[in-house]
């Protein structure tokens, strides 16, 4: 394998082969092929793209280039991945009620950047809680609880921690290709039978428009299922947050109220129909997600993950032992029907508040965010509050300028709805 003719290749739209292809990888991650040629490499491929053949074995080779695990001991092993947004708990709310329907959520998470928000971030927020582990402590939590979340291994497909990095730093990142193998191949290294994907739409979201999330999810499940996985997508709204909350504190404690029978409607909804296409996948009833929310087995599921991985299981009582900062209301400067609540403004208040990154490896503060009091079709009088602001003090200027931004009022609304497509 030539590395410069399999640059040329691609440059000119030809067609790699599988064992080139392999080689020039492998070699990338052995540091015998150097990063200058495989920036010039993810650009050509930037804009020829990826034939599904090339984009297949390009996941395979990113999945096999670490260690993987073994789930298929452990009764109906699932795994959700939700393409990020602004509020988005539902990992939070959906393990729970599979593990406590009887399968085994065990998920490699990671953490949030810029306006998204990470897993593993939130999950920090309780008191205690701890996402490294070692693989033995992986598998024996994930039998023993049948709920596992632990922080992302460097361990697991490292070529595309290598990967990611350089298309990073070249203007590579928004490759349709690219994105669905990154996800693809952390999803088959993680050993999941069963994988429901939740591919967000909207502004809130990294795919703006129905036909760019339809195209991702249409590779990422023809990815899945060329590899013997039972993969399924969702594809739903981001225009406003999800739930009320945003805000790594705040939003544990709104997955809390959710699976004890309080949580906002749409995140329900979401979590719930997540759970349920997972269900399907695995044979099972999906009218067990219902019954383990309402029933409260999922709650008590959740209150064992987190006593298992070190947590204070008592914030499942009291809310009180989450580090919430001081809040203050956001209050609206006419009257109206709440029209649209722009996520991607939302998730940049809480960011400018400190409760985000801006870089990689950057310090947050978990007890800041965004409580919306109104959302999408609600009516608000002026004055009357529309959200509390959790802060610092920290950027809070900024915060509310984005706020008054996010927020749009006239005479009436209409909500769109949010599962739009199941692929």
């Amino acid at each position: 394998m030539n590395p410069v003719l399999f640059i040329r290749e691609k440059r000119e739209g030809l067609p790699h082969r599988r064992e080139d292809l392999e080689a020039f990888l492998l070699g990338y991650l052995k540091e015998e092929v150097p990063d200058y040629q495989v920036s010039a490499w993810l650009m050509a491929v930037y804009f020829r793209g990826l034939s599904p053949e090339e984009t297949q074995w390009l996941t395979k080779v990113m999945a096999r280039s670490g260690r993987t695990l073994d789930l298929s001991h452990l009764p109906h092993p699932v795994d959700k991945h939700s393409s990020g947004g602004v509020g988005d708990k539902t990992t939070l709310v959906v393990g729970p009620i599979l593990a406590a329907s009887g399968c085994t959520f065990a998920k490699m998470s990671g953490r949030g950047l810029a306006h998204t928000g990470g897993t593993i971030d939130k999950l920090e927020s309780v008191p205690g809680w701890r996402g490294e582990m070692t693989e033995g402590e992986f598998l024996e939590r994930a039998q023993r609880v049948g709920l596992v979340i632990a922080a992302q291994s460097a361990d697991l497909a490292p070529l595309d921690g290598k990967l990611y990095a350089l298309r990073d730093v070249t203007a590579t990142v928004e490759s349709l290709p690219l994105i669905a193998s990154s996800i693809m191949s952390k999803k088959l290294a993680a050993g999941a039978r069963s994988i429901v994907l939740d591919v967000k739409v909207g502004r809130g979201a990294f795919m703006k428009t129905l036909e760019e999330a339809r195209l991702l999810a249409r590779t990422m499940v023809a990815i899945g299922q060329g590899a013997g996985r039972r993969v399924r997508a969702v594809l739903t709204s981001m225009e406003a947050p999800l739930g009320r909350a945003v805000g790594n504190a705040l939003e544990v404690r709104e997955a809390i109220a959710a699976l004890r029978g309080e949580g906002p409607k749409d995140l329900v909804e979401v979590a719930l129909r997540l759970a349920e296409e997972a269900l399907r996948l695995e044979g099972l009833d999906p009218g067990l997600a219902r019954k383990a929310l309402e029933g409260g087995a999922a709650l008590e599921k959740f209150r064992a993950f987190l006593e298992a991985q070190g947590g204070n299981p008592r914030v499942v009582e009291d809310a009180a032992l989450l580090p919430l900062a001081e809040a203050e209301p956001f209050l609206a400067e006419e009257a109206g029907v709440v029209q649209e609540v722009d996520a991607l403004e939302v998730g940049l208040a809480v960011l400018a508040l400190g409760g985000g990154r801006r870089k990689k490896g950057e310090a947050i503060d978990h007890g800041v965010g965004v409580e919306l009091l109104k959302k999408p079709g609600d009516r608000a009088e002026r004055g009357e509050p529309l959200a509390l602001v959790y802060h610092r003090g920290r950027g809070l200027e900024e915060a509310l300028s984005r706020l008054r931004r996010a927020f749009r009022l006239g005479e009436e609304a209409s909500p769109m709805p949010l599962v739009l497509e199941v692929l």
